[in-house]
């Protein structure tokens, strides 16, 4: 983009969105599931309650392959997470044994399966993607 072509843009209400930083965002909800599940107290814990900003926040991202690696990174947590609370109902009083299996099959699945999607994001191509900001006029409502 020549300097006056990004003039022009600037005047018009366009912004850049930087493929690096479409790229960090999409990384954001695997690195969590991995630190999440490698620190399960407390960091498990408080990551189950962020990552639902973190979704909301990236799922509807201008660049679409954010909101797709971000989707399918969730859909591993949401799902590992919301099996092991429905098979802990089960578990016996005192059963820590079991909540520590379950924590290592847990990781067994996510940490890699979060690996092999960080790598798939750092070899995705990212290209920056220009936004029109849309300016509304102030309307007077009787």
């Amino acid at each position: 983009m020549t300097e006056s072509e990004f003039s022009e843009a600037v005047g018009a209400g366009i912004r850049m969105v930087p493929g690096r930083k479409a790229r960090a965002a999409a990384t954001v909800f695997n690195i969590g599931n991995i630190v999440a599940i490698i620190v399960p107290i407390p960091l498990g814990m408080l990551w189950l309650g962020m990552s639902m900003l973190v979704y909301a926040m990236n799922r509807h991202h201008p660049n679409q392959k954010v909101g797709h690696y971000t989707q399918q990174a969730a859909y591993r947590f949401y799902g590992i997470t919301g099996f092991f609370v429905a098979a802990a109902t089960f578990i016996p009083g005192g059963g820590w044994d079991y909540y520590l299996l379950a924590w290592g099959l847990a990781a067994l699945v996510l940490v890699p399966w979060s690996i092999i999607d960080l790598v798939r994001i750092r070899q995705d191509h990212w290209e920056d993607i220009e936004l029109v900001e849309q300016h509304h006029e102030n309307s007077s409502h009787p």
